[in-house]
């Protein structure tokens, strides 16, 4: 079932307007964790949570895209700031960034747009597709790591310092501040595979649907 459309005078009082995209193979807690951190610290109106529809940088298939948006509307029913948006799955053709952000400054004029990266996502932002007209349109905000870890990452001998961004970019960048949390969803699909428990990875209700609909299990 389709989300009821937003109505013109909800559209006109959003100022900041939040946007996450991602696969959500499955969404889990950190997902949210970082949406509600970016709610706060950066008192945002609004949330557009997007599931990828084909996504052309994943190397593997995802989840039947129902799927991922039914546990995608279920991991944030409880945020009420939170609109699921399905434009993504419902685009032919390969699902790019900078699309969305394309419609959504032309269907909420005036907005502010805040880009939600979880920190791997920021870490492969030079290969995104038009990240300049990205970083125009956007103010692109990822997830910090804790302060111990950050410091190693942006050192320039660290293993995994990030990739080189532009100056231009790099002002367009904000950190969002949240505690370390080391969730991934291919643990969760590898846990998911032999039916172990989800407990504190992914909401209850997201679990109840994995197990219940027989996901990530070998064919």
């Amino acid at each position: 079932m389709s989300l009821p459309p937003v109505t013109d005078n909800a559209k006109a009082s959003v100022q900041r307007l939040g946007v996450f995209g991602g696969a959500f193979d499955p969404p889990h807690l950190a997902h949210v964790a970082l949406v509600e951190a970016a709610i706060v610290q950066l008192q945002l109106d609004q949330v557009h949570v997007s599931p990828t529809g084909q996504a052309w940088h994943k190397p593997r298939q995802l989840t039947d895209a129902m799927h991922r948006l039914a546990m995608t509307r279920l991991a944030f029913a409880h945020v009420p700031q939170v609109v699921v948006d399905e434009r993504e799955i419902l685009r032919t053709g390969p699902s790019y960034t900078v699309d969305t952000l394309r419609e959504l400054q032309t269907e909420y004029p005036g907005a502010q747009l805040y880009l939600l990266l979880g920190d791997d996502q920021r870490r492969s932002l030079p290969a995104w597709h038009q990240i300049g007209e990205i970083g125009r349109i956007a103010i692109i905000c990822a997830a910090g790591r804790d302060m111990a870890v950050r410091a190693w990452n942006e050192r320039s001998d660290a293993p995994d310092s990030l990739p080189p961004i532009s100056d231009t970019l790099q002002a367009r960048i904000r950190s969002l501040d949240m505690p370390l949390m080391p969730h991934s969803a291919t643990d969760i699909r590898v846990l998911a595979a032999t039916q172990q428990a989800l407990t504190g990875l992914v909401s209850p209700a997201v679990e109840r649907y994995i197990h219940e609909h027989h996901l990530y299990r070998p064919h």
